[in-house]
């Protein structure tokens, strides 16, 4: 009896350890994963807060613009890209901004409205609430930096900006290096200069395909394929494929390298807290992407090639931003396809106008 005692003991025992060990071999990668889940993310947050304390850079602003809670409320963004040859990245004001884009993103509807503007737009520049000159939009950043370029945009445009980021194309190259490229569709076969100037080294062929930084440079500057209008159409193009592709579950290993080289390359209004507010909008890939393409027309006055935009086509694509800033509008309906707003035209000779623009779209 005692014998049986003993056995049914011992089974007791081993089924009792062989618990504990399928336990432990379930719990201890778990805590392993958990411990270096938080250590990775500590880090991460730490670096985040350097990379953006040193990115830093607060814009005077003659007229205040209210406070706007991102969780809640819809925000506006002036995204600048900038060529610069210095040796401090973020000495970006010795440049006129290659790269102009108005974003919206709204979390009530969960969408994302932007607009390339193109840098030869021939507006108003403003600076202190007074018209300083008629020139390229482009202009504005040589003439106030961010500053300047934010009170241009507002004004012509009728819209508020509430975060502006500044990037230098360097930021360009590296992020997407990091993320291990980006998928874009080239519309066409076409060489192009890389990055430090020397020609026909990036050659690009036809078709959907992934991107490294020099590629996706090529293809987001390239003026061979089509027109300046595009062009600004494909940077919108190149940003999304970013933002999806950093908006992975496989891209969180190389947060830390692209936050790090984001705040080596930037200047931005935006601290740590309005980050992390704008990331608890739930700013996925689930957000849907619209952008919007002016129509325009191009014309020469006092010797340079300069763009006017459709009144038609800025009334339309103007409405739809205002509607995406606008609490009280479930969705930007207003705002139709049959204005085809994302159609552009293409100029020649016999749409040139000789005279300056009356600026209908700027009024």
């Amino acid at each position: 009896m005692s014998k049986n005692n003993n056995s049914r003991s011992n089974i007791r025992r081993s089924s009792k350890k062989k618990k504990q060990r399928i336990i432990l071999a379930i719990l201890i990668p778990f805590f392993i994963i958990v411990l270096v889940g938080m250590a990775y993310f500590a880090k991460l947050l730490a670096t985040t807060e350097n990379a953006i304390e040193a990115s830093y850079h607060e814009v005077k602003r003659t007229t205040p613009i209210a406070d706007v809670d991102p969780i809640t409320e819809p925000v506006s963004f002036l995204i600048l890209g900038v060529d610069n040859d210095q040796d401090d990245s973020r000495s970006l004001g010795s440049t006129r901004a290659d790269s102009i884009i108005y974003a919206t993103v709204n979390p009530i509807t969960r969408k994302m409205n932007m607009v390339s503007i193109p840098r030869d737009t021939y507006v108003p520049i403003m600076q202190d609430n007074q018209i300083v000159k008629y020139d390229r939009i482009n202009s504005a950043y040589a003439l106030g930096e961010e500053s300047t370029m934010i009170e241009t945009v507002e004004s012509w445009l009728d819209v508020p900006i509430h975060y502006y980021a500044t990037f230098n194309f360097d930021a360009f190259l590296e992020i997407i290096d990091a993320l291990g490229g980006i998928e874009m569709d080239v519309p066409i076969t076409f060489s192009e200069q890389d990055s430090s100037g020397k020609l026909g080294t990036i050659h690009l062929e036809e078709g959907l395909q992934t991107l490294n930084g020099e590629e996706a440079l090529a293809l987001a500057r390239t003026r061979k394929i089509d027109n300046d209008v595009e062009r600004g159409h494909r940077q919108q193009l190149v940003i999304q494929a970013i933002m999806k592709k950093a908006l992975s579950v496989g891209s969180i290993p190389q947060y830390t390298d692209i936050v790090e080289t984001v705040g080596a390359n930037m200047r931005t209004n935006m601290r740590i807290g309005d980050m992390t507010a704008l990331a608890k909008t739930g700013l996925n890939s689930k957000f849907e992407m619209k952008s919007h393409v002016f129509e325009w027309s191009s014309f020469t006055e006092r010797g340079m090639d300069l763009i006017k935009i459709d009144p038609t086509s800025f009334a339309n694509i103007q409405l739809a931003l205002q509607n995406s800033l606008d609490p009280s509008l479930s969705d930007d309906s207003a705002y139709t396809d049959d204005d085809n707003p994302e159609e552009t035209t293409s100029s020649d000779s016999s749409d040139q106008d000789t005279k300056s623009p009356d600026l209908e779209a700027a009024d």
